[in-house]
């Protein structure tokens, strides 16, 4: 098995990997390899492993990717696995693949979120098509997730008022009324808007109000 580690992480700045990655959880060897050369060959970096333990085990790594799970593994089936996988890694999504799926058992999978339900035998083309799918997706919410990281490093850098103001200009409220309810005058309230905006990177007020309500801060502006 090729298991190849990324790049250093960094807590301020992590690196995102290039290469999607496609990991595989299969406990026949012969099924891990043939996916193995597959996957590499359409320019994708495979990692596999045998159980469901081996695959928590392993360090989670910032890159666009997917998990090929087999749903019959010993210990920890594929089922619960997903279970821990939409809570943990919630970027990586899912298709089954099994020897000997049923109805019950494909609407659970489905239902919590599975790309696809696939059953052995199928083709490279029908697998292929839906890793594809699932690294769109990946990638997809990887995006959203790096923003909304990067709007709460803008926001942890505003100071206490700045944050008051922000939550009220906000919520709908004039310049004058913010400063009734945080007992300021209006001109020092625009002075915190301004900064406010200067640091979240907002380009008008409705930027900000749009990244308020992103960040949980307020609701839509009052009519």
């Amino acid at each position: 098995m090729s298991s190849t580690s990324g790049p250093s992480q960094s807590k301020a700045s992590p690196k995102l990997h290039a290469t999607p990655i496609v990991f595989v959880v299969d406990d026949d060897i012969s099924v891990r390899e043939s996916l193995e050369l597959l996957i590499q060959s359409e320019g994708w970096q495979p990692e596999t492993f045998a159980s469901a333990q081996e695959f928590l085990a392993n360090p989670r790594k910032l890159a666009p990717s997917c998990l090929v799970l087999d749903v019959s593994l010993p210990g920890l089936n594929g089922l619960d696995l997903q279970k821990r996988v939409a809570v943990e890694r919630i970027d990586m999504p899912i298709i089954f693949i099994t020897g000997q799926g049923d109805v019950p058992m494909t609407v659970q999978a489905m239902k919590a979120g599975a790309v696809e339900f696939l059953t052995k035998p199928f083709s490279d083309d029908v697998l292929l098509s839906a890793i594809r799918t699932a690294i769109d997706r990946s990638q997809t919410a990887l995006s959203h997730e790096a923003e909304m990281r990067g709007l709460r490093d803008c926001y942890a850098s505003l100071t206490r008022r700045e944050r008051e103001v922000m939550a009220l200009v906000a919520s709908g409220l004039l310049n004058k009324q913010v400063g009734g309810e945080l007992g300021i005058s209006e001109i020092t309230v625009k002075a915190h808007r301004g900064q406010a905006m200067q640091k979240m990177k907002a380009d008008s007020l409705a930027d900000l109000v749009k990244m308020a309500a992103r960040l949980g801060l307020a609701s839509a502006p009052k009519s």
